[in-house]
């Protein structure tokens, strides 16, 4: 029996579900406050989409939004939904969930430290929260925070002074160093708490993706957080790191945000990729392909995130011999994720497939990621981006490339490991309402932003009624109406999923062990899984994907006829 298994039978309530250091309860934990952060974050869209769609008319017998607070609105949905709502969900929740369940431990390698880091993480979400309701309102500098806007002010629209914005670079700060506590947790358990026999390339794919993303956040992040000082710096006590009238230059900011901002990128895509290799051979009945060329791809993919970033900057000013350099490195990029996707797709070509709820989200993930993709290639190319930069265009972009890696991605993992963790499937009925509601008006909201971006219209813009008619013509407002409308709906088939994980909990189906004979070695123990999750130390003596049969999982995850002399580290 674990020795982790010992007293948590005796522990109170308290210490048990709420301070607890158990890495199931502490995914749990971090899974409930992105999906709570995600309704916030989805509330202010409502807000600036309807002011887009209908400027002046206001929300709900609500006053018009100003200008200040669309801006506050922007901002924070751009801060939430990256920050708050993708990567504790796609990271940290099933980072904890799922590496010693998968690897065989019986807990993280510093449950105290794990415990530690959920809290400053839930610290930095309470400041982010108050600084609604702080004089001055929340921050309003863009989500990227560039100065002169984040630390001077700017046109008498007080951006920068306001209390609600050194509150949002504190909690910033905070939730970056929280996640580097998880991070090296992760790392640690990985590499010294595997179990007998489970090799690198014994380790289910998953793992290596949030491993790789979790050693690609903690090399990036570091400059983003001595560029969040500086900024703090210069908005509280006057320094002049971005201000070109003290010596300063605010590109520089620009600079350490996207070294940072789009390895971040793959920070989120990457586990995202890990749960397709987990659902697809399990829904197929076939091994991954190609498992060390994903890896290696997954690998050299993470190198070259570091040499991208300033695919973000082609028109500020930076030497056009650069800017081939980076249009050169980032087609580079598409080539390791090309492999990955083609290996997938490579999985379920002739599978016995099943199309179950998890299957489906897979699908619609490879399928609506690939638009982000393609486009993603057009914007790295410097003499488009010029003409597309800072128009709905991008705004459409980057939307094909998180939504389908957070929303379908994360749903298509929530589903597919819900049974175990919670032992109750999620309602059929409703997960398909869910699926083909999001996969409808999804496409229906964005598609029309690419051919607004396309006819010139700008991001940022609080209301058109000020441009040319050939900006603010009946045709744009048209396609954002639209666009809002499609908003909404997406937002409602969202709460079908809340309503559907919270009604499963209590009623719905009883999983059982492995109710998708999947292979990992997680379906070998009960559902939800007991502290300390195996009640002996399992010994592996095969690879992950190597029994993706229909009995796959049923019988020993090693069968003791079947232990080989090499099953060792």
């Amino acid at each position: 029996m674990s020795e982790y298994a010992g007293n948590h039978q005796q522990d109170s309530f308290w210490s048990r579900y709420v301070f607890s250091t158990d890495h199931k309860i502490i995914g749990l934990q971090y899974l409930s406050t992105g999906l709570l952060m995600a309704v916030l974050g989805g509330a202010l869209s409502y807000l600036f989409r309807m002011q887009l769609a209908f400027p002046g008319r206001g929300v709900a017998g609500f006053e018009p939004l100003t200008p200040q607070n669309y801006n506050i609105c922007v901002t924070m949905h751009g801060t939430i939904m990256i920050f708050w709502v993708a990567m504790p969900v796609l990271l940290a929740a099933f980072g904890n969930l799922l590496i010693p369940t998968m690897i065989g431990a019986p807990d993280m390698a510093f449950p105290k430290l794990n415990m530690a880091s959920f809290w400053i993480f839930f610290l930095s979400t309470i400041l982010l929260i108050l600084s609604f309701f702080v004089p001055g309102g929340a921050f309003a500098g863009g989500w990227t925070a560039y100065p002169p806007l984040s630390a001077n002010g700017y046109k008498g629209i007080d951006f920068a002074t306001s209390l609600g914005g050194d509150l949002w670079i504190l909690a910033v700060a905070l939730e970056f160093v929280a996640f580097l506590m998880g991070g090296i947790n992760f790392l640690t358990t990985t590499l010294n708490m595997r179990a007998k026999g489970l090799t690198f390339f014994r380790l289910p794919m998953v793992i290596w993706m949030i491993n790789i993303a979790t050693v690609i956040f903690m090399f990036s992040v570091g400059p983003l957080v001595a560029g969040a000082v500086m900024l703090l710096l210069d908005r509280t006590v006057g320094t002049g790191f971005y201000n070109p009238a003290a010596g300063g230059d605010p590109i520089l900011f620009q600079h350490l945000f996207w070294f940072f901002g789009h390895p971040e990128v793959y920070v989120l895509l990457l586990p995202s990729l890990g749960f397709l290799a987990e659902i697809m051979p399990a829904f197929s009945r076939k091994p991954l392909f190609g498992y060390r060329m994903i890896v290696y791809s997954t690998i050299i993919a993470g190198f070259l995130s570091f040499i991208v970033w300033a695919h973000h900057q082609f028109v500020a000013g930076i030497d056009p011999r650069m800017s081939a350099f980076f249009s050169i490195t980032t087609i580079m990029i598409s080539v390791p994720f090309a492999i990955i996707i083609f290996s997938l797709m490579a999985t379920i070509w002739g599978g016995s497939i099943e199309f179950s709820l998890p299957m489906l989200f897979s699908l619609g993930t490879l399928a609506e990621f690939l638009i982000g993709g393609v486009t993603g290639i057009y914007l790295g190319a410097s003499a488009f981006d010029i003409y597309a930069h800072d128009t709905y265009f991008v705004v459409a972009h980057f939307h094909y490339t998180l939504i389908p890696v957070v929303i379908f991605g994360g749903s298509a993992a929530i589903y597919f490991w819900y049974p175990k963790f919670i032992g109750r499937k999620l309602n059929n009925a409703l997960g398909q309402i869910h699926f083909w509601g999001t996969s409808i008006f999804f496409n229906s909201l964005f598609i029309p932003l690419f051919f607004t971006g396309m006819a010139g219209q700008h991001r940022r813009i609080f209301s058109y009624a000020a441009f040319s008619s050939a900006l603010n013509n009946p045709h744009l407002s048209h396609l954002q109406v639209v666009a809002t409308i499609s908003m909404i709906l997406v937002a409602a088939f969202q709460a079908v999923f809340l309503i559907n994980l919270i009604w499963s909990v209590f009623y719905g189906e009883v999983a059982g062990d492995n109710p998708w004979k999947a292979a990992t070695l997680e379906w070998t123990i009960p559902s939800p899984p007991p502290h300390g999750n195996f009640e002996t130390t399992p010994v592996v003596c095969r690879g992950p994907y190597e029994y993706s049969a229909p009995d796959a999982g049923e019988s020993d995850f090693c069968p003791q006829n079947d232990i080989r002399k090499d099953a060792s580290h």
